[in-house]
């Protein structure tokens, strides 16, 4: 890979990714997430060829889930969302994808240039 290009940055919004499909995770949400960052870490980002570092943001009661080589967690000490979009921020000019459905946390990282799908992008 080329030093001069940056990996892209997805930024997971592990709850509302999550939320989108009515398995059953409001029983369990740590475990939800937890089986999100696995697939995340086997099968990567769908339709994205090249280089990608992953970040799925949890909150609440899926805090403390663990970082897996391929995805790394971050713990939002408080809002996901507002984690999400510190993230943005940090990243400056590279470029980033964050997924969610949910349309303020969109207009607010769009604001600061990511770009934007929805929860299928990482969903069988």
């Amino acid at each position: 890979m080329d030093p001069s290009v940056a990996a892209l940055l997805v930024i997971v919004d592990s709850a509302n990714v999550v939320g989108s499909v009515p398995d059953g995770w409001w029983r369990d949400r740590r475990g939800a997430a937890e089986r999100l960052r696995d697939r995340l870490a086997s099968r990567g980002l769908p339709d994205r060829p090249g280089p990608v570092e992953i970040v799925l943001v949890v909150e609440g009661a899926a805090r403390g889930v663990e970082s897996v080589p391929g995805v790394r967690v971050e713990s939002a000490p408080g809002s996901g969302d507002d984690r999400m979009v510190d993230l943005v921020a940090e990243a400056g000019e590279r470029p980033v994808l964050v997924v969610t459905a949910d349309r303020e946390l969109r207009r607010r990282v769009t604001a600061l240039g990511a770009t934007v799908t929805g929860p299928r992008a990482v969903h069988p």
